[in-house]
């Protein structure tokens, strides 16, 4: 077992990463050690993370124990760079964690400053002075190229930047030279988010904090209709809805809808999150209360700015939207599923299952941009996997069945419809694979099935009959 994070008292004491924990109890018999668990890690970064979300929504994570925060274009509504990093570190250090952070142009700079250095604001000018003194360590290399960089003397950043690059480059590889330039700010380095970056955007910042379902709604409806202007700007609807809940205790909260058609009317969108809150409300613990809400457009469409018919041809069309809206909000959006139609002629691949939320949208275009291809009939019951008929009594060689056996009941072929013959797809089911032959067949009650037969009479094997579908 080994030491694998300290804390000031610890590094104050001379303990280190990785030394082993019987020779530091043996130096320090009263120490105390936790063990070490990095599936709670990870839960708590990632809460914090979320709490950080209140500055910037470019929030990335760095390693195991650091978050990158892209605030570029944010800091002036916290009145200005410095005042925003004393606000995050005195609310992290109040909530218990003793953090460090550092604003500068660069993610390399931000990262040595924060972990080797004095943390602070870093001024573009500053760039070569406040990182000349600093470990090579700082630089984010591997420990084998810091502790070769040590054995030759360059023990610190300014000796590599004044080293000629030619050499270090032979010796070292191009990773050297590639964090320095980073760190310099000659080389750019992008922030991945850990979240989608909404399209749209806006919040409301509390003066006293609300957490009852109708204050939640009250506010939400405000600031949906200061999203209103900018999706008209766009001629856009929302699809997809996101409400951030910032508790005052730091803690987060996500709620997600969606809607059939885009949608930019305050009063619908807060339908739709009435619906939602309704379904998950005794699940959020308000605590003290929110001190923000957020609202962010993850999705949005083209925006129809048509005028409706005086008939009201399209008030079923709208009533249905209105209905899978609010029944997908409550129950989610796998409660209600529809069939799409897929460029594939074998029946078990031609139509899957979505949900309707999502087809409801396109299907109305599709009808009108792109008729459905003619079809055989097809059965109003379609199997998942084809059921094995276990007795067939055939004309031969291509003849329909006259006699059959199924589900242990014998049924007396009246009347058929066939072959249609469908080969299968050789992209997806090989070669080799055998064609099927279909009839739609009626027995002597009056039962109407779709049965295929896979292979040919006459080969080696004799072919299998399979039951695909029932009729109305």
């Amino acid at each position: 077992m080994r030491l694998t994070a300290l804390d000031e008292f610890a590094e104050r004491l001379g303990l280190r990463k990785e030394q082993g924990v019987a020779e530091a109890r043996a130096m320090y018999p009263t120490l105390e050690v936790a063990e070490e668990d990095p599936a709670a890690d990870r839960r708590l970064l990632e809460a914090i993370a979320d709490w950080c979300d209140r500055y910037t929504p470019l929030v990335a994570f760095d390693g195991k124990d650091g978050l990158f925060l892209d605030i570029t274009g944010c800091a002036h509504l916290f009145g200005g760079e410095k005042a925003l990093l004393k606000d995050v570190l005195s609310r992290l250090f109040h909530m218990g964690f003793d953090a460090r952070g550092a604003i500068s142009s660069s993610p390399g700079l931000s990262w040595a400053m924060s972990r080797f250095g004095q943390g602070g604001v870093i001024e573009d000018e500053e760039t070569d002075t406040v990182l000349a003194p600093l470990p090579v360590a700082a630089l984010r290399l591997e420990g084998q190229t810091v502790d070769a960089l040590k054995k030759l003397g360059l023990k610190y950043v300014g000796d590599v930047i004044h080293a000629p690059r030619a050499p270090l480059t032979r010796r070292f590889g191009p990773e050297l030279l590639l964090r320095l330039d980073q760190a310099l700010g000659r080389e750019e380095e992008p922030v991945s988010p850990r979240r989608p970056v909404a399209s749209l955007s806006a919040e409301s910042r509390l003066i006293e904090p609300i957490g009852t379902e109708e204050q939640i709604l009250a506010v939400t409806r405000q600031v949906a209709v200061s999203l209103q202007p900018s999706l008209e700007a766009r001629r856009a609807g929302g699809r997809v809805f996101e409400l951030v809940l910032f508790r005052v205790d730091g803690r987060v909260f996500r709620i997600s809808v969606g809607a059939s058609q885009p949608l930019r009317e305050p009063k619908f969108i807060a339908g739709l999150f009435s619906e939602r809150l309704q379904a998950v409300y005794d699940d959020i613990d308000a605590g003290y209360g929110f001190e923000i809400l957020r609202l962010n457009v993850l999705r949005h469409d083209p925006f129809n700015e048509a005028q409706g018919d005086f008939e009201g041809d399209r008030q079923g069309e709208i009533s249905l939207s209105a209905f899978v809206d609010r029944v997908s909000a409550r129950l989610g959006v796998d409660c209600l599923q529809s069939f799409q139609l897929r460029e594939s002629h074998v029946p078990e691949r031609a139509v899957i299952t979505v949900p309707v939320m999502d087809n409801l949208s396109r299907r109305r275009k599709v009808e009108q941009d792109s008729p459905l291809p003619f079809r055989e009939e097809r059965p109003l019951r379609l199997f998942a996997t084809p059921e094995l008929v276990e007795t067939v009594l055939a004309e031969v060689p291509d003849g329909p069945p006259q006699v059959f056996r199924w589900r242990r009941m014998q049924h007396q072929v009246a009347k058929s419809e066939g072959p249609e013959r469908i080969a299968m797809e050789w992209w997806i089911d090989g070669s080799d694979a055998e064609a099927r032959d279909y009839f739609r067949v009626e027995d002597e009650a009056g039962h109407r099935f779709w049965i295929y037969r896979r292979g040919f009479y006459g080969q080696e094997f004799d072919p299998r009959w399979f039951m695909h579908g029932v009729f109305a």
